[in-house]
């Protein structure tokens, strides 16, 4: 790849990603413009800014790596991604999103009635969205490296850096404007070079895959990953119930003025992000074709345009994936700040926009340090994880917690403490020694299929043991959760509010 068009398309993300942020810091002006913008978003921009943070470096770069060595198995992934939307409409953005609250742990204390439950969800709500921010700064030092021939941890402390100026300047406001560019620059930076790569293919002769490849990579559960059908129904598992808990996703829902502006944002982002699916499993299947040894296999998307159009065409179009592999980088790590900078900036802090601008260098400066010096995995198998400590912790909760009236604070707490703990020490253990073989290390790398089930339980069992400990407003707050915003619940005749 030509290292000047590289290094221009990094800088001019980097450039547009401020100038953009940088409009936000008019509009940003208290407490609730930092948090949710005001909840003045409407539902197309939402989506639009939550398809940019949604699809991370694990979406852009990591699902058609993952496609490359594993094959058909991995299609799940972004089925897994986008159906998880489908499980949030249905069971939680409405709700959630008339729950009045600004963050993941604010649901906690108002729906149980207890600071205990508060911190133990704001530790997960960290824990979580560090876990997240290690990929994306992993694989910006790849990309970077690859371009530039930088260290791996410049990458990562670049993305670092463009993300703590706009996120200190402007908070969500200022964030929503320029992850819903990035979302539509990332879509370009996959569609336009992918019709050159199918064009190229076709004029080699359209070659296929090998016998072997057919018999194996192509078909589900014949070939890759041991022990591939616990893998994979824990993968759905995982993907299909831990969007619902994902702090950097729930809070978009706060930024929506209604309920029904909430379930307009989720149907919209659906249509998104299917739209852009389509693209990564294209990309591993002609990488399987061109580039089956390819040694590091999150760099498949990277490496095709040179491998199958060469040339000036070839650095050009590579510097237009880089742009939207750093764009990936930068919304997603955005807007995992925000929310981890929310929660620090009012559990740990005293509230506030200045709170909040110190929680967010919190927040982007631990997930760095660790970025530097952990071991670095194929990064939608991070992610994949950040999937299943969610799926077994928020998941149990958000769904009891908004369809269950008998769940009680000592249930949740049991819950949170068994799911969550259990799935993040699979995690350490997956990220600190792994990857381990046989059943044990099957178990470890896709906890979800046991630890999901086991939260559920343990809050149920827990919540039934200590039915005298139902947080006494119980009521109203679920009539709260279900009752149309149009009613003002305030009032004490039900009569719609005044407009």
């Amino acid at each position: 790849m030509n290292v000047v068009y590289g290094v221009a398309a990094v800088v001019l993300v980097m450039l547009t990603t401020v100038l953009i942020g940088a409009f936000g810091i008019r509009l940003s002006r208290t407490t609730s413009d930092f948090y949710v913008a005001s909840r003045t978003v409407s539902p197309l921009w939402n989506a639009s800014a939550i398809g940019g943070e949604y699809l991370s470096a694990a979406s852009f770069l990591g699902i058609a790596g993952l496609i490359l060595l594993y094959g058909a198995d991995m299609l799940w992934l972004p089925v897994g991604w986008t159906g998880g939307y489908l499980v949030l409409l249905v069971l939680v953005s409405a709700p959630l999103r008339r729950s009045g609250a600004y963050t993941l742990p604010d649901f906690a204390e108002a729906r149980l009635e207890s600071m205990a439950v508060r911190r133990m969800a704001g530790v997960l709500v960290v824990l979580i969205g560090w876990l997240y921010l290690m990929p994306q700064f992993q694989s910006a030092g790849l990309v970077l490296r690859a371009v530039t021939g930088a260290p791996d941890w410049a990458g990562g402390l670049v993305v670092a850096c463009v993300v703590g100026v706009n996120v200190l300047s402007g908070g969500m406001r200022s964030i929503t404007f320029v992850q819903a560019f990035q979302y539509w620059l990332k879509l370009t930076a996959l569609a336009v070079p992918l019709v050159f790569l199918v064009l190229a293919w076709r004029a080699d002769g359209a070659p296929g895959l090998s016998a072997r490849d057919v018999a194996t990579w192509a078909l589900p559960l014949s070939g890759g990953r041991e022990y591939g059908l616990y893998s994979t129904y824990s993968l759905i598992l995982a993907t299909f119930l831990g969007t619902m808990g994902l702090p950097h996703v729930l809070v978009r829902f706060y930024t929506n003025p209604d309920g029904r502006a909430a379930r307009r944002t989720t149907l919209a982002v659906l249509s998104l992000l299917g739209l852009f699916y389509l693209m990564p499993a294209l990309y591993g299947a002609l990488g399987r074709v061109y580039l089956p040894g390819l040694r590091g296999s999150d760099m498949v998307v990277l490496t095709l345009p040179g491998r199958l159009v060469g040339g000036v065409a070839g650095d050009l179009l590579t510097a237009l994936v880089t742009a939207g592999a750093f764009a990936a980088f930068l919304s997603t790590s955005s807007g995992l700040t925000v929310s981890v900078a929310g929660v620090i900036g009012q559990d740990i802090l005293r509230g506030g926009v200045r709170s909040f601008r110190v929680a967010a260098v919190v927040a982007v400066a631990v997930p760095l340090v660790f970025a530097s010096s952990a071991r670095s995995l194929p990064v939608a198998d991070v992610v994949g994880l950040a999937f299943a400590v969610s799926a077994s912790s928020f998941c149990p909760l958000l769904v009891l917690g908004i369809w269950w009236r008998r769940l009680t604070p000592p249930g949740a707490m049991a819950g949170l403490v068994v799911g969550g703990g259990l799935a993040c020490g699979a995690v350490l253990l997956t990220i600190g020694e792994g990857p381990h073989t046989g059943f044990a290390g099957a178990l470890l790398a896709q906890p979800a299929a046991w630890s999901v089930p086991v939260a559920f339980t343990v809050m149920v069992v827990v919540s039934l043991l200590t039915r005298s400990r139902i947080p006494p407003g119980v009521a109203r707050t679920m009539v709260r959760l279900h009752t149309p915003e149009t009613l003002d619940l305030d009032r004490g005749d039900w009569r719609p509010r005044s407009t």
